[in-house]
């Protein structure tokens, strides 16, 4: 479950209303930040608090009252002198027997563990050239830092870095995760999060959870698998692959083989007669079938039994490319890669083209992909990745997977989810043919567009922890297990 940052002042007030004071939040959340300083630091010598002027701040303070409680050496370095803007945080301010000096006076030493209660998740603007310094000379001394909500500089709602940003080991989070904690680069900086319940009632986060989500197998339960023991191979998904030439069809083949893998029935690959008996010598259980031009394309496109259909992987950029989708645009299709780039001088042609009724398109681009078809989208650097990708989809009436180590799914309706499986060494040559792949074969076997983008992309990321660092993108498909 993930909470927008503007929701959380929301969560405050009706908690208010509810009789639960604010002050009491703000206790149980530095109660919670002191525990984890504790449990995590027991060999520091010195627990330095950086105390900013709002909420993040307050809680700071209740951290630092209840670390001198304990025994702990603790400092206290306050942004502004001045009094702190909120009424809770001015409690806690005098609440806490530890004099708080200028952040400037500062000076960090071998057995440091800073507490960052500078900013919260809501920060809308680029931290000061003080802070940034700060943060310069902590990563130079290699000094822990604990961040309280989210580390300082990093925008709760998109993950970007305002100017600069804390790069904490840990973080505790109240509530639920926020979206700047799971998109890059922002979760590179939280490390390990802990999420803190501090007396919010489940009605109120329920009310208010983000309409995105970070991913997970919950999303697509209710779809069973299509196999049964009564079925037969095209009850159980026949997907079509399109191979380009003679020269071109690795890729083909790697989406082809996930899509086995991941459960379809019969999968088969499309391509010109060229490019048989290159795809014969290396498939056994994948079936051939020649197309050559629209006609034969046409003809093929007869059988109804074809649930789904890949475009794109190693197929070639072209007018070819353009027809064969546009010759689809009834059909359930992912488009990926040559698929994507054929349509960047007229990306209208492409949505128009898929402008009605339910998605049943997929569009799997990285960043570059992502820029040839919605340009104006992707030059708007303050909106997040997630709103990229909604953008997207709304115009496009298809299901986004914008890849990356963050890789977002998003649908016309909204709804979105954030992946956070995968590993790095995903990144390797052929692994988006294999996601294709697999969005090919749940979408034959039934499942509806988002969800089958979500499932895909979260078993794409699982077959590549069980592959290891070492994968390349053959052994990655013998890694899928649906």
């Amino acid at each position: 479950m993930l909470i927008e940052p503007e929701a959380v002042a929301k969560i405050d007030a009706d908690c208010i209303r509810s009789g639960i004071p604010g002050y009491a939040l703000m206790t149980a959340a530095g109660h919670a930040v002191a525990a984890a300083a504790l449990r995590h630091y027991p060999e520091a010598e010195r627990f330095v608090v950086l105390a900013g002027p709002g909420n993040n701040g307050g809680d700071g303070y209740v951290a630092a009252r209840l670390l001198a409680e304990s025994g702990a050496d603790i400092r206290v370095f306050r942004l502004s002198m001045k009094p702190p803007m909120t009424e809770d945080a001015s409690r806690a301010h005098a609440e806490c027997p530890v004099e708080g000096l200028p952040l400037s006076m500062y000076c960090p030493r071998l057995g440091d563990v800073v507490i960052d209660a500078l900013f919260g998740a809501g920060l809308a603007r680029d931290l000061s050239p003080e802070v940034s310094d700060l943060i310069s000379e902590l990563e130079r001394n290699r000094i822990p830092v604990l961040s309280v909500d989210i580390p300082s500089g990093i925008c709760g709602r998109s993950g970007h870095i305002r100017g600069a940003a804390f790069r904490a080991e840990r973080t505790v989070t109240f509530v639920a995760l926020k979206p700047g904690q799971v998109l890059l680069p922002g979760r590179e900086h939280c490390g390990e999060v802990e999420i803190a319940e501090i007396g919010v009632p489940r009605r109120l986060i329920e009310q208010y959870r983000s309409p995105t989500r970070i991913n997970s197998p919950d999303i697509w339960l209710d779809y069973a698998s299509a196999k049964t023991p009564s079925g037969h191979k095209y009850s159980h998904g026949s997907l079509g692959v399109f191979s380009g030439g003679a020269t071109q069809t690795g890729a083909c083949r790697l989406a082809a083989e996930a899509g086995l893998r991941a459960g379809a029935g019969l999968v088969t690959i499309a391509g010109p007669s060229e490019a048989l008996a290159a795809n014969a010598a290396h498939l056994t259980a994948v079936m051939l079938r020649q197309v050559d031009g629209r006609a034969e394309l046409d003809e093929w496109l007869q059988d109804r039994r074809l649930g789904a259909f890949v475009l794109g992987p190693g197929f070639g950029v072209g007018e070819k490319a353009r027809d064969f989708v546009l010759a689809l645009r009834d059909r359930n299709l992912v488009l990926d890669a040559d698929g994507i780039t054929s349509f960047r001088d007229d990306p209208e042609r492409l949505f128009e083209a898929f402008s009605t009724g339910a998605p049943h398109l997929i569009l799997t681009p990285h960043d570059g992909e992502f820029g040839r078809l919605f340009p104006d989208v992707a030059a708007s650097k303050e909106i997040s990745k997630v709103e990229r990708a909604q953008a997207a989809a709304r115009r496009a009436n298809a299901i986004i997977i914008l890849k990356g180590a963050d890789t977002v799914i998003a649908g016309p309706d909204g709804r979105c989810a954030i992946n956070s499986n995968a590993p790095p060494w995903l990144a390797t040559a052929g692994s988006g043919d294999v996601l294709a792949g697999i969005c090919g074969s749940l979408m034959a076997q039934g499942f509806a567009a988002f969800e089958t983008a979500c499932a895909a992309v979260w078993y794409h990321g699982e077959a590549g922890n069980r592959a290891g660092k070492g994968l390349t993108a053959e052994s990655l498909v013998s890694h899928i297990d649906i």
